[in-house]
């Protein structure tokens, strides 16, 4: 019997850590909960009326009329924690906000991704496809990301003032078309002297007005 009784209690022993171990993994699993991501733009016991959009869900209405304040009632998502005017808990409030959707709203009040592959100077002036976002304290209608065409306005670096200057004093070198990355025309004045004189007249009038730019299609700055 005692020879038994000894593998019988190491069993029972077993039994017992494998079960602390598996009530210790559970517990870990559930200590180890995953944060929603919205949270991390959801300031904690802030006013709930002035949550970014992405930490509420609203009864919005799609019939409202365009340009008129209107009122809809909000819900804070789990994890996030708002407190109203006497700072108190809360979980439903109401929100103020003009009915117009996301894509109505004036620039201000969202950023769009910039093209560098677009000419800037051209006629008519291009247009790219850009990705919208709106800001995260904006509230509108619809979809907060949104596609827009947009006027190609980007800049590379080069100065108006500089590429004038040099067109004065140095145009006859082509000192101005090499500056503004454009190597054919730079050499060309350079082994006519300026065209005589003629194309370096001409690149003072259209650089000072704007017409001539950048070889890389960006605008002055």
């Amino acid at each position: 019997m005692a020879a038994v009784a000894g593998p019988v209690r190491g069993l029972h022993y077993l039994c017992r850590v494998l079960f602390f171990f598996w009530q210790f993994c559970i517990l870990l699993g559930d200590e180890s909960t995953e944060i929603p991501p919205y949270v991390m733009k959801c300031p904690s016991n802030g006013l709930c009326s002035r949550l970014p959009a992405d930490c509420v869900d609203c009864a919005t209405n799609f019939s409202c009329v365009y340009g008129k304040p209107v009122t809809f009632d909000c819900t804070v998502k789990p994890s996030v924690t708002c407190v109203d005017q006497d700072f108190k808990s809360q979980r439903n409030f109401i929100i103020n906000m003009t009915c117009r959707f996301c894509w109505q709203l004036p620039e201000t009040d969202y950023e769009c991704s910039n093209s560098t592959s677009c000419m800037t100077v051209s006629c008519p002036r291009q247009r790219y496809l850009a990705n919208c976002t709106v800001w995260d304290h904006i509230h509108c209608l619809g979809n907060r990301t949104f596609p827009k065409m947009l006027y190609c306005n980007w800049t590379g670096g080069y100065k108006w003032s500089t590429a004038l200057a040099l067109s004065i004093t140095l145009g006859g070198f082509g000192a101005d078309r090499f500056y503004l990355g454009q190597w054919r025309e730079g050499l060309g004045k350079l082994f006519s002297f300026g065209g005589l004189g003629i194309w370096t007249l001409i690149d003072v009038l259209l650089i000072g007005v704007g017409y001539v730019g950048p070889a890389d299609g960006s605008l002055y700055i």
